[in-house]
Order: structure tokens, then sequence, then C-alpha cells
């Protein structure tokens, strides 16, 4: 007997589950895009999407079919090889991540004691993607806009890094599964780490190149950035990608900060959905910062005040342990502390 996971029943019910998945995500991300028309739409007094199918819901269905009887335009003098493999690389980097993302307790593909790492590296690999896409295209406009992408992801998912170590040492493990139980157990981890989570907020605008830090794709100056030369089925990859990257990246900062899916899965969603809300609310609302900006932002603001407040947390766990208590048990009665002070005198 080589038990119950080693079964064909097992594998059976483990490839339904990936499949179901799958296809539930890409649902997901092709309603969110509708959703983002049609927000976009209300804040500019038009109506967005609405011809095709009650309210327009027909409208990513149709939108997937065009993608897909498109011709796949191939350019002059292009490196045909990386060209198509940059695109199919960034979708299933962007879908891989998704197998470590638990949705419930013990509820995920994969439960690591590194799921934590294993995000944050298969989220960076996209870069290598980014930049082939850019180079492959024989462009010079898709060149630049893959370069500039490439310093953006770098810059910021060093301050992403170093933003969700304090919440790893706090909950004593890199599963994410156990940093949803530390925040059971005593808060969301927004309240004790406001600085990092407003810090973890918007750096994920420029880890998922949204409005304000869409400068890989800045349509006024590149048209279009590095996928400037990609077409049909190409192009909805990478359309693809970056949505799923949204959802995610609303995913993992419920359930570093906002507490995961607690007692209800419900209110998890809620969540999750209202997180994704915002990055539809601030491209409405916000203009575009120059490149240099960006970067001014990343390396002398962000990444001093996060490795300050990196070490600051680490004293504070070095002072501590040489008492009794667990660093999670003092810093449940340091926030019991502050929030009380908050809600009497603010």
């Amino acid at each position: 007997m080589f038990g119950f996971q080693s079964s064909w029943l097992f594998k059976i019910i483990y490839t339904l589950s990936s499949i179901f998945g799958l296809i539930s995500l890409l649902m997901v991300v092709a309603f969110y895009v509708l959703a983002e028309r049609k927000v976009l739409g209300s804040l500019q007094r038009r109506r967005g999407p609405h011809a095709v199918g009650f309210w327009g819901l027909a409208q990513p269905i149709l939108d997937g079919v065009k993608l897909a009887l498109k011709e796949v335009i191939t350019p002059g003098f292009s490196s045909v090889i990386v060209y198509f493999i940059a695109p199919l690389a960034i979708l299933i980097l962007a879908f891989t991540c998704w197998v470590f993302m638990p949705l419930a307790f013990n509820v995920a593909l994969i439960d690591s004691d590194l799921s934590l790492v294993l995000i944050l590296g298969f989220s960076s690999l996209g870069v290598y993607g980014i930049l082939g896409a850019g180079w492959a295209s024989s462009s010079h406009y898709a060149l630049i806009g893959g370069l500039r992408s490439v310093a953006q992801l770098i810059s910021y998912e060093l301050n992403l890094g170093l933003i969700v170590l304090p919440v790893a040492m706090v909950a004593g493990s890199l599963n994410l599964i156990e940093i949803v139980s530390a925040q059971m157990r005593a808060t969301w981890f927004c309240l004790p780490f406001l600085p990092l989570f407003s810090l973890f907020l918007i750096s994920g605008f420029a880890e998922t190149n949204r409005t304000p830090f869409d400068l890989p794709e800045a349509e006024a100056e590149l048209v279009a950035g590095f996928n400037v030369e990609y077409s049909a089925t190409t192009f909805a990859m990478f359309f693809l990608a970056e949505y799923a990257n949204m959802v995610l990246m609303s995913t993992f900062g419920t359930i570093l900060f906002l507490g995961g899916w607690g007692s209800n899965l419900f209110f998890f969603l809620v969540k999750v959905f209202g997180w994704a809300f915002f990055f539809i609310l601030v491209r409405g609302a916000l203009p575009r910062y120059r490149h240099d900006q960006l970067m001014f932002l990343g390396w002398k603001n962000f990444l001093v005040f996060v490795f300050g407040y990196f070490i600051f947390i680490f004293g504070i766990f070095t002072f501590f342990d040489a008492f009794p208590y667990s660093p999670l048990f003092v810093w449940k009665h340091i926030s019991f502390l502050a929030n009380s002070l908050f809600l009497i005198y603010g």
C-alpha cells in the first residue's frame, strides 16, 4: 500500500481539480477585464461594453474568440523562437504562482513550507519573458519598453522581498497558511505593519505594470512598449498574464496583511475583489509617473525606509529573544495596546 496520495483515484482528483482551477482562474480574469471596462466607463461618464449579451457580459468571450481567430503576424528579422516563447513563458509563470496560493485552510495544490519564497521567485522570473519579448521583436520601441520594464520590476521586487520579511518573522513561518493562522491568533498584520502594508499596496502597482506605474506599456511615448509587435493569440497571452498577476497580487496581499480567509471564505473573496477593484479606481484617477520619478521613489525612498523598518523589527525580535514569551505573543499585546490607544484618542 502506497497510501491514498499515490493511488489512481488521488491522481484523477488532483488532475481534475487543477483543470477546474485553471478554467475558474481564466473566467475570473476575463470578467475582471469586463469589470474594469465598465468601471472606467462609469468614471468617464460613458456606458462601457453593453451591446454583446445582457449588460455586456458576453464581451470577454467574444474578445477571446476574436483574438484567437486573428492572424499572428511575425515581424521581419525577429528571433522567432524567443518571440513565441516569451509570451507563453510569462503566462505559464503567472499561472504557476497560483499553485502555491492557498484559498482556504489546507486548500492549495502545493502546500510548501517555502510558499512565500516560491511565489516571489516565480513572479520575478517573468522579467526574462518581458525582456525576451522586447529583444526578439526586432524593434527599438519594444526593446526600450522591455529594458524599462526590467529596471522597474527588479527595483520593486527588492522592496517586496524586504516588505514580506517582517511578516514572515512575526508569523514564524514562510508558509502562507501559517501566516494566516498567526493573524487568526492575534490580529491582521495591516494594523501593526501599517507602513509596510501601505508600501506593499503601492509596490503592487509597479509589479503589475499598472497606473500610475504603467511605464513598460506607456502608450503615449512607447506605443505599447515591449508587446508592440505582438498581435492575436500572443498578445492575448500578455493580456491574460497581466490581469492574472493583478488578481494574484490582490490575493497575496489579502493573505499577508488582511487576515486571509479567516473563518469565512466569502469575506476572503470580498477582500480580494475589493483590492482588485482598487486597482481599477487608481487607473481611472491618477496620471502616469515619469521613469526617473519611479526609480527615485523606489531606490531612494521605499528601499531606505523598508530596510530601516526591517532592522527595527529584527532588533525587537533580538531583544525579546531572552524572554520566555514568543514574538507572536509579544506582538499580539503590542498591537492590542496600539489599537486601544487609536480607538480612544483617534
